[in-house]
Protein backbone atom coordinates (compact mmCIF):
# COMPACT_ATOMS: atom_id res chain seq x y z
CA UNK A 1 0.00 0.00 0.00
CA UNK A 2 1.36 3.23 -1.00
CA UNK A 3 1.72 5.98 2.24
CA UNK A 4 3.03 9.64 2.56
CA UNK A 5 6.68 10.66 3.97
CA UNK A 6 5.59 14.19 5.49
CA UNK A 7 7.59 17.54 5.91
CA UNK A 8 8.42 16.42 9.59
CA UNK A 9 8.31 18.77 12.38
CA UNK A 10 12.37 19.64 13.62
CA UNK A 11 11.08 22.32 16.46
CA UNK A 12 8.48 23.04 18.56
CA UNK A 13 7.90 26.25 16.14
CA UNK A 14 8.71 25.49 13.28
CA UNK A 15 5.97 25.53 10.73
CA UNK A 16 7.39 24.53 7.61
CA UNK A 17 10.67 23.35 5.68
CA UNK A 18 12.43 23.65 2.33
CA UNK A 19 13.30 20.32 0.81
CA UNK A 20 17.28 21.31 -0.11
CA UNK A 21 17.95 18.21 -1.86
CA UNK A 22 16.42 14.47 -2.41
CA UNK A 23 18.53 11.95 -1.79
CA UNK A 24 16.02 9.18 -3.59
CA UNK A 25 14.27 9.18 -6.54
CA UNK A 26 10.86 7.33 -8.12
CA UNK A 27 11.45 3.96 -8.20
CA UNK A 28 14.58 3.71 -5.55
CA UNK A 29 14.23 0.60 -2.80
CA UNK A 30 15.73 2.02 0.35
CA UNK A 31 16.88 0.31 3.44
CA UNK A 32 16.25 1.56 6.83
CA UNK A 33 18.27 3.96 7.89
CA UNK A 34 18.81 5.28 4.40
CA UNK A 35 18.46 9.42 4.24
CA UNK A 36 15.36 10.25 2.01
CA UNK A 37 16.10 14.49 1.75
CA UNK A 38 17.61 16.84 3.84
CA UNK A 39 15.31 19.50 5.41
CA UNK A 40 16.29 23.24 5.79
CA UNK A 41 14.75 26.04 8.01
CA UNK A 42 16.11 29.21 8.89
CA UNK A 43 18.45 27.30 11.23
CA UNK A 44 20.17 24.15 10.04
CA UNK A 45 20.11 21.41 7.74
CA UNK A 46 18.82 18.30 9.07
CA UNK A 47 18.52 14.46 6.83
CA UNK A 48 15.91 12.61 6.88
CA UNK A 49 16.06 9.13 7.06
CA UNK A 50 13.72 5.91 6.57
CA UNK A 51 12.86 3.57 9.66
CA UNK A 52 12.20 0.94 7.89
CA UNK A 53 11.90 -0.80 4.07
CA UNK A 54 10.59 0.39 1.02
CA UNK A 55 10.07 1.87 -2.13
CA UNK A 56 9.81 5.18 -3.16
CA UNK A 57 6.64 5.55 -5.67
CA UNK A 58 6.29 9.61 -6.42
CA UNK A 59 8.13 12.92 -4.83
CA UNK A 60 5.43 15.94 -4.48
CA UNK A 61 7.28 18.50 -3.35
CA UNK A 62 10.82 18.78 -5.42
CA UNK A 63 14.55 20.09 -4.43
CA UNK A 64 14.22 23.89 -3.59
CA UNK A 65 10.48 24.19 -2.87
CA UNK A 66 8.76 24.86 0.95
CA UNK A 67 6.21 22.46 2.69
CA UNK A 68 4.23 23.02 5.54
CA UNK A 69 4.90 20.63 8.27
CA UNK A 70 2.74 17.33 7.94
CA UNK A 71 2.19 18.13 4.18
CA UNK A 72 2.92 15.09 1.81
CA UNK A 73 6.40 15.54 0.35
CA UNK A 74 6.73 11.93 -1.22
CA UNK A 75 5.17 8.48 -1.64
CA UNK A 76 6.34 5.44 -0.60
CA UNK A 77 5.78 1.88 0.07
CA UNK A 78 7.27 1.87 3.80
CA UNK A 79 4.98 2.09 6.78
CA UNK A 80 3.56 5.12 6.48
CA UNK A 81 4.21 8.67 7.33
CA UNK A 82 5.04 8.25 11.44
CA UNK A 83 8.01 5.52 9.74
CA UNK A 84 9.59 8.01 7.34
CA UNK A 85 9.61 10.93 9.43
CA UNK A 86 8.90 9.59 13.13
CA UNK A 87 9.10 13.47 14.64
CA UNK A 88 5.99 14.62 12.47
CA UNK A 89 3.88 12.09 13.04
CA UNK A 90 3.45 13.54 17.02
CA UNK A 91 4.32 17.08 16.30
CA UNK A 92 1.51 17.03 13.52
CA UNK A 93 -1.15 14.66 14.27
CA UNK A 94 -3.71 16.36 11.53
CA UNK A 95 -1.51 15.56 8.78
CA UNK A 96 -3.14 13.07 6.77
CA UNK A 97 -1.28 10.04 6.89
CA UNK A 98 -2.17 8.49 2.96
CA UNK A 99 -0.74 10.07 0.00
CA UNK A 100 -4.10 10.96 -1.52
CA UNK A 101 -4.99 14.60 -1.52
CA UNK A 102 -7.96 14.65 1.03
CA UNK A 103 -11.38 15.99 -0.13
CA UNK A 104 -11.87 19.64 0.24
CA UNK A 105 -15.54 20.24 0.81
CA UNK A 106 -16.97 23.19 -1.34
CA UNK A 107 -15.77 26.76 -0.04
CA UNK A 108 -17.71 28.14 2.42
CA UNK A 109 -17.22 31.49 4.61
CA UNK A 110 -14.48 30.88 7.10
CA UNK A 111 -15.28 31.21 10.54
CA UNK A 112 -14.74 34.63 11.87
CA UNK A 113 -14.45 35.74 15.42
CA UNK A 114 -15.91 39.06 16.87
CA UNK A 115 -15.68 41.45 14.54
CA UNK A 116 -15.86 39.54 11.56
CA UNK A 117 -11.77 38.63 11.53
CA UNK A 118 -11.51 35.51 10.18
CA UNK A 119 -9.11 33.06 12.20
CA UNK A 120 -6.18 31.75 10.37
CA UNK A 121 -2.28 31.13 10.81
CA UNK A 122 0.08 33.53 9.98
CA UNK A 123 1.63 30.78 7.55
CA UNK A 124 -2.11 30.18 6.13
CA UNK A 125 -2.08 34.27 5.67
CA UNK A 126 0.99 34.17 4.18
CA UNK A 127 0.49 31.45 1.10
CA UNK A 128 -3.24 32.83 0.42
CA UNK A 129 -1.91 36.41 0.09
CA UNK A 130 0.93 35.36 -2.39
CA UNK A 131 -1.47 33.52 -4.14
CA UNK A 132 -4.17 36.03 -4.22
CA UNK A 133 -6.56 33.68 -2.58
CA UNK A 134 -9.66 35.61 -0.63
CA UNK A 135 -9.34 33.64 2.98
CA UNK A 136 -13.15 33.77 3.20
CA UNK A 137 -13.68 31.47 0.91
CA UNK A 138 -11.26 28.43 2.60
CA UNK A 139 -12.59 26.16 5.10
CA UNK A 140 -11.05 25.45 8.42
CA UNK A 141 -10.31 22.80 9.61
CA UNK A 142 -7.91 24.10 13.19
CA UNK A 143 -9.69 24.47 16.61
CA UNK A 144 -12.78 26.84 16.30
CA UNK A 145 -12.33 26.45 12.69
CA UNK A 146 -9.18 28.13 12.24
CA UNK A 147 -7.98 28.42 8.45
CA UNK A 148 -4.56 26.53 8.65
CA UNK A 149 -1.91 25.93 6.12
CA UNK A 150 -2.91 23.07 4.65
CA UNK A 151 -6.52 24.35 4.32
CA UNK A 152 -4.93 26.95 1.89
CA UNK A 153 -3.21 24.54 0.40
CA UNK A 154 -5.90 22.23 -0.42
CA UNK A 155 -7.71 25.47 -1.52
CA UNK A 156 -5.39 26.13 -4.02
CA UNK A 157 -4.86 22.77 -5.60
CA UNK A 158 -9.09 22.66 -6.05
CA UNK A 159 -9.49 26.23 -7.09
CA UNK A 160 -9.03 26.88 -10.86
CA UNK A 161 -6.13 28.59 -11.53
CA UNK A 162 -7.78 31.82 -13.31
CA UNK A 163 -10.35 32.51 -10.55
CA UNK A 164 -7.30 33.78 -8.15
CA UNK A 165 -5.78 37.07 -8.32
CA UNK A 166 -2.83 37.64 -10.10
CA UNK A 167 -0.06 40.53 -8.86
CA UNK A 168 2.87 41.27 -10.50
CA UNK A 169 5.43 39.32 -9.22
CA UNK A 170 7.25 41.27 -6.53
CA UNK A 171 11.21 40.41 -7.89
CA UNK A 172 9.88 42.23 -10.92
CA UNK A 173 8.67 45.53 -9.38
CA UNK A 174 11.50 45.36 -6.62
CA UNK A 175 14.08 44.85 -9.72
CA UNK A 176 12.52 46.95 -12.41
CA UNK A 177 14.81 50.07 -11.55
CA UNK A 178 18.29 48.24 -11.29
CA UNK A 179 20.81 49.77 -13.32
CA UNK A 180 22.21 48.16 -16.00
CA UNK A 181 25.79 47.44 -14.28
CA UNK A 182 23.37 45.85 -11.11
CA UNK A 183 24.22 41.79 -11.01
CA UNK A 184 21.40 39.21 -9.70
CA UNK A 185 21.90 35.24 -8.45
CA UNK A 186 18.91 33.56 -7.01
CA UNK A 187 19.17 33.33 -3.03
CA UNK A 188 19.70 29.98 -2.01
CA UNK A 189 17.09 28.22 0.01
CA UNK A 190 19.11 29.24 3.01
CA UNK A 191 18.22 32.78 2.47
CA UNK A 192 15.07 32.22 1.26
CA UNK A 193 13.83 30.15 4.24
CA UNK A 194 15.59 33.24 6.31
CA UNK A 195 13.72 35.72 4.77
CA UNK A 196 9.98 34.26 4.75
CA UNK A 197 10.56 33.40 8.68
CA UNK A 198 11.86 37.02 9.59
CA UNK A 199 9.53 39.24 7.31
CA UNK A 200 6.75 36.42 8.85
CA UNK A 201 8.06 37.13 12.36
CA UNK A 202 8.25 40.83 11.86
CA UNK A 203 4.91 41.06 10.71
CA UNK A 204 3.28 38.89 13.10
CA UNK A 205 4.93 39.51 16.33
CA UNK A 206 3.82 42.32 18.06
CA UNK A 207 7.60 43.96 18.59
CA UNK A 208 7.89 46.63 20.82
CA UNK A 209 11.69 47.68 22.32
CA UNK A 210 13.39 48.68 25.90
CA UNK A 211 16.53 50.67 25.87
CA UNK A 212 18.94 51.36 28.68
CA UNK A 213 22.79 51.48 29.39
CA UNK A 214 24.73 49.35 31.57
CA UNK A 215 27.62 51.01 33.83
CA UNK A 216 30.22 47.96 33.14
CA UNK A 217 33.13 49.71 34.77
CA UNK A 218 33.78 47.10 37.23
CA UNK A 219 32.77 44.32 35.15
CA UNK A 220 35.86 45.03 32.69
CA UNK A 221 38.22 45.02 35.39
CA UNK A 222 36.75 41.56 36.54
CA UNK A 223 36.83 40.35 33.43
CA UNK A 224 40.62 41.32 32.63
CA UNK A 225 41.93 39.95 36.23
CA UNK A 226 39.81 36.59 35.37
CA UNK A 227 41.55 36.70 32.36
CA UNK A 228 44.54 37.04 33.53
CA UNK A 229 44.45 33.57 35.32
CA UNK A 230 45.92 30.52 33.82
CA UNK A 231 43.72 27.17 33.50
CA UNK A 232 40.55 29.03 32.80
CA UNK A 233 38.44 29.83 29.58
CA UNK A 234 38.74 33.47 28.67
CA UNK A 235 35.81 35.64 28.98
CA UNK A 236 34.13 37.84 26.61
CA UNK A 237 31.54 40.54 27.29
CA UNK A 238 28.91 38.47 26.21
CA UNK A 239 29.73 35.33 28.34
CA UNK A 240 28.64 37.87 30.96
CA UNK A 241 25.76 39.02 28.94
CA UNK A 242 24.53 35.64 29.03
CA UNK A 243 25.27 34.66 32.48
CA UNK A 244 22.83 37.62 33.77
CA UNK A 245 19.89 37.14 31.09
CA UNK A 246 20.08 33.46 32.69
CA UNK A 247 20.16 34.43 36.02
CA UNK A 248 17.17 36.82 35.42
CA UNK A 249 15.20 34.51 33.77
CA UNK A 250 15.44 32.29 37.49
CA UNK A 251 14.69 35.31 39.53
CA UNK A 252 11.70 36.70 36.56
CA UNK A 253 10.36 33.26 35.64
CA UNK A 254 7.27 34.78 34.23
CA UNK A 255 9.38 36.31 31.88
CA UNK A 256 10.58 33.00 30.78
CA UNK A 257 7.77 32.15 28.58
CA UNK A 258 6.65 31.80 24.64
CA UNK A 259 3.69 32.16 22.68
CA UNK A 260 2.86 29.14 20.31
CA UNK A 261 -0.98 28.77 19.17
CA UNK A 262 -2.55 31.09 21.37
CA UNK A 263 -0.98 29.69 24.08
CA UNK A 264 1.77 30.77 26.44
CA UNK A 265 4.18 28.32 27.56
CA UNK A 266 5.94 28.20 30.71
CA UNK A 267 9.68 27.28 30.47
CA UNK A 268 11.73 25.34 33.29
CA UNK A 269 15.17 26.17 32.98
CA UNK A 270 16.63 29.37 31.60
CA UNK A 271 18.29 28.14 28.33
CA UNK A 272 19.63 31.29 26.53
CA UNK A 273 20.59 31.45 22.57
CA UNK A 274 23.12 33.35 21.28
CA UNK A 275 23.45 34.98 17.92
CA UNK A 276 26.66 33.50 15.93
CA UNK A 277 27.60 35.05 12.43
CA UNK A 278 28.81 32.01 10.49
CA UNK A 279 29.70 31.02 6.63
CA UNK A 280 25.48 29.79 6.34
CA UNK A 281 24.44 33.13 7.67
CA UNK A 282 23.36 34.25 11.45
CA UNK A 283 22.28 30.71 13.51
CA UNK A 284 21.21 31.06 17.22
CA UNK A 285 22.63 28.04 19.06
CA UNK A 286 21.58 28.04 22.56
CA UNK A 287 23.38 27.45 25.98
CA UNK A 288 21.27 25.46 28.36
CA UNK A 289 20.66 26.30 32.47
CA UNK A 290 22.63 29.59 31.67
CA UNK A 291 20.53 30.28 34.95
CA UNK A 292 22.53 28.07 36.85
CA UNK A 293 25.29 27.49 35.50
CA UNK A 294 28.85 29.20 36.83
CA UNK A 295 30.49 31.90 34.44
CA UNK A 296 33.16 29.39 33.46
CA UNK A 297 31.08 26.54 32.34
CA UNK A 298 28.88 28.89 30.35
CA UNK A 299 32.03 30.00 28.68
CA UNK A 300 32.84 26.65 27.84
CA UNK A 301 29.88 25.78 26.39
CA UNK A 302 29.35 28.55 24.63
CA UNK A 303 32.45 28.31 22.99
CA UNK A 304 31.66 24.61 21.96
CA UNK A 305 28.61 26.21 20.16
CA UNK A 306 29.83 28.77 18.25
CA UNK A 307 32.77 26.29 17.25
CA UNK A 308 29.97 23.81 15.67
CA UNK A 309 28.05 26.71 14.23
CA UNK A 310 30.91 27.76 12.48
CA UNK A 311 32.13 24.20 11.27
CA UNK A 312 28.70 23.42 10.28
CA UNK A 313 28.16 20.80 12.83
CA UNK A 314 24.86 22.10 14.97
CA UNK A 315 22.65 19.30 15.10
CA UNK A 316 18.74 20.44 15.31
CA UNK A 317 18.61 20.08 19.21
CA UNK A 318 21.68 22.83 19.57
CA UNK A 319 19.07 25.06 18.27
CA UNK A 320 16.11 24.62 20.00
CA UNK A 321 14.39 26.14 23.40
CA UNK A 322 15.15 28.95 25.01
CA UNK A 323 12.75 32.19 25.63
CA UNK A 324 15.32 34.50 24.53
CA UNK A 325 18.74 35.29 23.02
CA UNK A 326 21.65 37.49 22.83
CA UNK A 327 23.25 39.36 19.85
CA UNK A 328 26.12 41.04 19.87
CA UNK A 329 27.46 43.57 17.75
CA UNK A 330 29.72 45.77 19.79
CA UNK A 331 32.99 44.65 18.37
CA UNK A 332 31.75 46.64 15.04
CA UNK A 333 31.05 49.80 16.87
CA UNK A 334 27.55 50.06 16.89
CA UNK A 335 26.09 52.39 19.65
CA UNK A 336 23.08 50.10 19.94
CA UNK A 337 21.25 47.09 17.78
CA UNK A 338 17.68 46.93 17.32
CA UNK A 339 16.88 43.04 16.82
CA UNK A 340 14.23 41.69 15.42
CA UNK A 341 13.04 38.69 17.67
CA UNK A 342 14.13 35.04 16.69
CA UNK A 343 10.99 33.04 15.58
CA UNK A 344 9.73 30.46 18.88
CA UNK A 345 10.98 32.93 21.25
CA UNK A 346 9.72 36.13 23.07
CA UNK A 347 12.48 38.26 23.69
CA UNK A 348 16.35 38.82 22.17
CA UNK A 349 18.88 41.55 23.69
CA UNK A 350 20.77 43.71 21.20
CA UNK A 351 24.47 44.12 22.66
CA UNK A 352 26.32 46.85 21.13
CA UNK A 353 30.02 48.64 22.09
CA UNK A 354 30.94 49.51 25.40
CA UNK A 355 31.68 53.97 25.07
CA UNK A 356 33.19 56.21 27.43
CA UNK A 357 30.93 58.56 29.18
CA UNK A 358 30.98 60.94 32.17
CA UNK A 359 28.35 60.41 34.72
CA UNK A 360 27.97 61.60 38.14
CA UNK A 361 29.31 60.42 40.88
CA UNK A 362 28.18 59.89 44.49
CA UNK A 363 29.34 63.39 45.62
CA UNK A 364 28.24 64.92 42.11
CA UNK A 365 31.73 65.28 40.45
CA UNK A 366 31.77 64.11 36.94
CA UNK A 367 33.00 60.89 36.41
CA UNK A 368 34.36 58.48 33.48
CA UNK A 369 32.66 55.03 32.88
CA UNK A 370 32.60 52.97 30.76
CA UNK A 371 29.12 52.11 29.21
CA UNK A 372 26.95 49.12 27.71
CA UNK A 373 24.12 50.23 25.34
CA UNK A 374 21.71 47.52 25.69
CA UNK A 375 18.15 46.93 23.80
CA UNK A 376 15.50 44.48 24.64
CA UNK A 377 12.88 43.76 22.16
CA UNK A 378 9.86 41.85 23.44
CA UNK A 379 7.02 39.61 22.15
CA UNK A 380 3.65 42.03 23.57
CA UNK A 381 1.67 39.37 23.40
CA UNK A 382 3.33 37.68 26.37
CA UNK A 383 5.19 40.63 27.66
CA UNK A 384 4.15 44.34 29.17
CA UNK A 385 6.07 47.19 29.12
CA UNK A 386 6.94 46.33 33.00
CA UNK A 387 8.03 43.64 32.56
CA UNK A 388 10.30 44.16 30.36
CA UNK A 389 11.90 47.34 32.10
CA UNK A 390 12.32 45.50 35.55
CA UNK A 391 13.67 42.46 33.37
CA UNK A 392 16.12 44.55 31.99
CA UNK A 393 17.29 46.94 35.21
CA UNK A 394 17.63 42.95 36.45
CA UNK A 395 20.55 42.22 34.01
CA UNK A 396 22.04 45.51 34.28
CA UNK A 397 22.13 45.24 38.07
CA UNK A 398 23.56 41.96 37.27
CA UNK A 399 25.99 43.32 35.27
CA UNK A 400 27.02 46.37 37.15
CA UNK A 401 27.39 43.75 40.25
CA UNK A 402 29.55 41.20 38.54
CA UNK A 403 31.19 39.17 41.15
CA UNK A 404 27.11 37.22 41.68
CA UNK A 405 27.82 36.23 37.91
CA UNK A 406 30.76 34.13 39.28
CA UNK A 407 28.24 31.76 41.40
CA UNK A 408 26.13 29.49 40.59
Amino acid sequence: MTSAIVMPKLGLTMTEGLVASWRVQPGDQVADGDVLFVVETEKIATEIAAQGPGRIETIEVPEGAVAPVGATVATWTGAGASAAAPEAASAAPDAPAAAEVPTVPAPGPAPASGGGRILATPLARKIARGAGLDLAAVPGTGPRGRIKAADVQAALSAAPAASRATAPAPAARENAALPAAATRRPATGIEKVVARRLTEAKQTIPHFYVLAEANVTRLLALREELNGQKGFPRLSLTHFVAAAVGRALRQMPETNVVWADDEVIQLAEGDVGVAVDTPRGLLVPVVRRADTRPLDEIARAMGAAVERARDGRLEAADLQGGAISVSNVGMFGASHLVPIINPGQSAILGVAAVKPAFRPDAAGAPALVQELGLVLSCDHRVLDGVKAARFLDLVIQLLQQPLSLLRA
